[in-house]
């Protein structure tokens, strides 16, 4: 598993972790919910950012071995 996609993986897993406390204190009626759930959206954010970087990474990855790959062959 590449490091990137599993930080991606946990910020997303705490996230949603923080996303629920955030859910439970608008139910409760206390005020510190809405920082708690910006907060939540951003780690969310942050650990889709990471997948997606992760799998154009492996996408830059693959073109890179085929070039090298066809640079073998003509010669």
């Amino acid at each position: 598993m590449n490091k990137y996609l599993l930080r991606g993986l946990v910020q997303i897993f705490i996230a949603f972790l923080i996303i629920s406390v955030g859910y439970y204190f608008m139910q409760e009626q206390i005020k510190w919910y809405k920082p708690i759930m910006i907060i939540g959206v951003l780690i969310f954010a942050s650990g889709f950012l990471h997948i997606i970087y992760r799998f154009l990474r492996k996408i830059d990855r693959s073109s890179l071995l085929e070039k090298r790959k066809e640079k073998k062959e003509e010669k």
